[in-house]
């Protein structure tokens, strides 16, 4: 199934070219929404206490295991949010360059939306990000 993206001409270009401003999914898709997905790894230990890119870095990977777990690629995004603590623009490039490293070619230009939060569900974890996707 094919997302298409756009960026209509009558709003400001993506910021950093991070993001598309839409995201349409195709006629007779399924909807799928993904969890909060956080620094754990398969046993459920906490991947880089106090480090926002190592967490994100972990949290990327989970999202696209996630993804591939309802048989969807990057490719089949639609949208994300990244729920970030203690935020600031200088955390910006870290947590993107943790989704490159993550997607590689496959990095999905996709609506975003970047969030500062007080705190998630666990004081540790930094970084939290939600999703959802298309299924064929």
């Amino acid at each position: 199934m094919t997302v298409q993206r756009l960026n209509p001409p009558t709003l400001a270009p993506p910021v950093q070219d991070l993001y598309a401003h839409l995201a349409i999914g195709p006629p007779g898709g399924r909807v799928v929404a993904v969890a909060g997905q956080v620094a754990l790894d398969r046993d459920g230990v906490l991947v880089g206490p106090g480090d926002h890119a190592a967490q994100a870095e972990q949290a990327f990977a989970n999202l696209r295991r996630a993804l591939e777990g309802a048989g969807c690629r990057p490719a089949d995004l639609l949208k994300y949010t990244i729920h970030v603590v203690d935020s600031s623009p200088a955390l910006i490039e870290p947590v993107f360059a943790a989704a490159r490293r993550v997607f590689g070619e496959e990095f999905p230009l996709v609506p975003s939306t970047w969030l500062g939060v007080a705190a998630l569900g666990l004081p540790e974890w930094l970084i939290e990000i939600d999703a959802l996707a298309v299924a064929g």
